[in-house]
């Protein structure tokens, strides 16, 4: 193998090999999101009275699946 074929070889994979990594990452808080606000939707169906708790817990999940989506991009730029 002569040396270009090397030196391109250890340089296939070029650019920041992080982002790949946050775009797998963010699949599981959309998956999260989605579940979250289905069961809520439902929930809100079956009993409307319970409406502010229901609520307040769909809030909660929410932002707990959105805090793991921010420091997956966080952990992107500190891993550099």
């Amino acid at each position: 193998m002569s040396a270009l074929q090397q030196l391109a070889a250890e340089n296939a994979v070029s650019g920041n090999v992080s982002a790949i990594g946050y775009g797998l990452a963010a699949i599981g808080p959309g998956v999260g999101v989605g579940i979250i606000f289905g069961n809520g939707t439902q929930a809100l169906a079956r009993q409307p009275e319970a409406a502010g708790l229901i609520r307040t817990n769909q809030i909660m999940g929410f932002a707990f699946c959105e805090a793991l989506a921010l420091i997956g991009i966080v952990m992107g730029f500190v891993y550099k």
